[in-house]
């Protein structure tokens, strides 16, 4: 049976965090080269539900980011 979407949002919620900071953390390194690199990291990330809560995350440390 699948669990549900709230059960497997519990279990993978801080992975999905420090994956997104991970990948955020690169932004200052790489700069102009760090949209299309991040896009392929989202891309390879499995399940697909992991990553759209990594890319939700994500989002979230960059609007964080903004003045």
């Amino acid at each position: 049976m699948d669990q549900s979407r709230a059960e497997f949002h519990q279990q993978h919620q801080a992975a999905a965090c420090a994956e997104a900071q991970r990948l955020y953390a690169e932004k200052a390194i790489l700069q102009g080269a760090w949209l299309n690199w991040v896009a392929a990291q989202l891309y390879n990330l499995r399940p697909a539900a992991y990553a759209s809560m990594v890319r939700r995350e994500l989002q979230r440390l960059q609007e964080q980011a903004q003045p």
